[in-house]
């Protein structure tokens, strides 16, 4: 996957002046959906710092019940806590993990930071077991930079 080209319609869809934060995130989310055939589900949870919770936010994908998660719950909750991009393989291995469904095979998240704090994270889920690469770190950590903008 070259996700140099993606990057140029994620600055567009997020620049979108007569959007508001919501639909340009839902926008974002369905992009990357269709763009990357393992990114099978695609949201983001945004913290909250004084009851340490995630809150589901705009997402593309199968319904969750997971629209709050406690901090240090779940690979989300871990990522509130560690501040650290979190792959995750194959999710049966993972004893902390949170299934959302069986389909569900791996996981990234990667943390949203405004000013240099961790405000939420991109989370994707893959029906694919291993798919997500080093590069797929590098595109979210650019996609989570651009939304940063948003804040």
């Amino acid at each position: 996957m070259d996700f140099e080209v993606l990057k140029p319609k994620v600055a567009q869809i997020l620049g979108q002046e007569e959007m508001d934060r919501d639909l340009k995130l839902k926008n974002l989310c369905q992009f990357l959906s269709d763009s990357v055939s393992y990114y099978n589900w695609v949201g983001f949870y945004f913290a909250n710092h004084e009851t340490k919770t995630l809150h589901l936010g705009s997402y593309v994908g199968a319904e969750t019940d997971h629209t709050v998660i406690p901090f240090g719950k779940g690979i989300c909750g871990q990522v509130a806590e560690s501040n650290a991009n979190f792959v995750v393989p194959d999710v049966s291995a993972q004893d902390n993990y949170i299934a959302c469904s069986f389909t569900v095979k791996s996981e990234i998240v990667v943390p949203l930071f405004v000013n240099g704090v961790n405000i939420g994270q991109i989370d994707i889920d893959s029906h694919v077991i291993d798919p997500f690469t080093e590069n797929d770190e590098r595109f979210l950590e650019y996609v989570n930079q651009e939304v940063a903008k948003l804040f």
